[in-house]
């Protein structure tokens, strides 16, 4: 078991639209990261989907270089709502 590869779990619950991640596990393969995931992280029947990675396929970026990481997204104002006049009509925006 110590050589079994690590895998993330995401869960989609019952009234959610998106898996959020909720913990992670090792398994020899995906068939039994898929069960076991299925079996430690849904017992009362709170998913309604289960996804499982290898962690070593997920990419991350660095939160020690999270400033200089996002900075570009910074200087493009105007992706940012408040760069619009919305008409007063637009309500819940």
């Amino acid at each position: 078991m110590k050589n079994w590869p690590l895998w993330e779990v995401f869960v989609r619950n019952k009234a959610g639209l998106n898996h959020k991640h909720v913990g992670s596990l090792r398994a020899a393969d995906e068939q039994m990261a898929l069960n076991n995931a299925r079996d430690v992280y849904t017992r009362r029947s709170e998913g309604v989907s289960i996804w499982v990675v290898e962690s070593k396929n997920i990419v991350a970026s660095d939160p020690e270089i999270a400033d200089s990481f996002y900075e570009p997204a910074a200087s493009k104002a105007y992706r940012h709502p408040t760069f619009y006049d919305l008409p007063d009509e637009v309500k819940h925006m």
